[in-house]
């Protein structure tokens, strides 16, 4: 009997931690992170390279590389995996070649661009409507010493 009892207890708890597995994956309404890994790469910061650009430029541009080839020192790698809240995860990669100190391949996901359209501004201007100003304290004391017809 007690062997039956240990066997019912055995296979109800198992089938309890699975369906608790099943279901934390499917439960509706519950928040999923999204995730960001290695360095942040967009089209617009690609369209800023050139060849013949130093390394210390292509750090400014992109941030250092996520892995230098201790092999290979003329190569930088960089590498983007974002993986939105419960979808499919997307990565680009992009890899430096340079001769020296300076740039001299790109290839990669993302290309710089031949006629990359310009960035867009970061600056906003305003155009702020003319008005009336009144008179400074100056001004009312220096027009009571003028004499104007």
């Amino acid at each position: 009997m007690s062997q039956i009892l240990r066997l019912i207890i055995l296979s109800t708890s198992l089938g309890i931690i699975t369906a608790c597995s099943t279901l934390a994956t499917d439960v509706p309404f519950v928040y999923e992170i999204d995730i960001d890994q290695g360095n942040v790469i967009d089209q617009l910061m690609v369209n800023q390279l050139r060849p013949d650009m130093t390394k210390r430029q292509v750090i400014y541009i992109l941030g250092s590389p996520l892995l230098i080839d201790p092999f290979n020192t003329n190569r930088w790698d960089y590498i983007y995996s974002q993986q939105p809240g419960g979808e499919d995860r997307t990565q680009k990669r992009l890899a430096l070649y340079f001769n020296g100190d300076t740039l001299v391949h790109i290839k990669g996901d993302l290309a710089p661009e031949i006629n990359p359209p310009p960035p867009p501004p970061k600056e906003i201007t305003v155009d702020a409507p003319k008005r009336d100003l009144k008179k400074t304290l100056y001004e009312m004391i220096t027009g009571l010493f003028t004499f104007e017809d």
